[in-house]
């Protein structure tokens, strides 16, 4: 089975909230993809996850990505943040610096200084089984290990996948043929107080197992800070 062992180093857990109605967010959009190609390339521990929201959908375009769940997620940040307010596209980097998601500079900031870190503790992740639709439409189940847990614990595990493409006929990018990549296909938010368990997603059956993979990435929720972070293919 595929598994992964604990980087020797810092990390870097990219978040970015985005929409394929919001047209600032494909520059964005490129800017992840860059550093997600630049971290499989050079084998450093970044993940990059685009989560598609949802309020940008009554602008003509429903994104097919977009998520209720993924506003929500942004929704915890805000009020983490103090913010009070939500837009697109927006960078989280560690779960504690944020910032506009096309901010090449900052980004380059924010990640260096989280690779810089040693994490607070370690994870990792096994694919313990799939269903038949593993990357082709049922579930993912893995086992997780850590290190000493902080307070208010959460096991964060996304399926995320690459070279996705899809042409936009209405909305703000109407016309526009975008392509994606760390588009967040499936996500779990599971409170744990073990340092071993086992924790499942369903996966949609449009998911191409060949580009796609899984990060899991550990966050206190008191200050939604990321203190360790995996990822695995499936």
């Amino acid at each position: 089975m595929p598994d992964t062992s604990p980087a020797a180093g810092g990390f870097a857990v990219v978040e970015m909230f985005t929409s394929q109605g919001c047209n600032s967010c494909p520059p964005a959009e490129e800017l992840l993809s860059e550093i997600d190609r630049d971290a499989r390339r050079h084998g450093r521990p970044v993940h990059a996850l685009g989560f598609h929201v949802d309020y940008w959908d009554h602008l003509g375009w429903a994104d097919p990505y977009g998520a209720q769940a993924h506003t929500l997620r942004q929704e915890a940040y805000a009020r983490a943040f103090g913010s009070g307010g939500l837009y697109t596209p927006q960078m989280i980097v560690n779960g504690t610096v944020e910032f506009v998601g096309s901010d090449r500079r900052q980004a380059d900031s924010a990640i260096a200084a989280a690779l810089a870190r040693p994490p607070a503790t370690t994870l990792t992740l096994t694919v313990a089984g799939a269903g038949a639709g593993a990357g082709a439409g049922d579930r993912v189940v893995l086992d997780y290990a850590t290190g000493p847990l902080p307070a208010q614990s959460v096991l964060n595990v996304a399926v995320v996948e690459r070279g996705l493409e899809n042409h936009v006929p209405r909305g703000e990018n109407a016309g526009r043929t975008l392509r994606q990549d760390g588009v967040v296909r499936a996500f779990t938010a599971t409170p744990v107080d073990t340092q071993r368990g086992r924790v499942e997603l369903q996966v949609p059956p449009a998911v191409d197992p060949h580009r796609a993979s899984v990060v899991g990435y550990l966050q206190n929720d008191a200050d939604k800070s990321v203190v360790a972070a995996t990822a695995v293919d499936l």
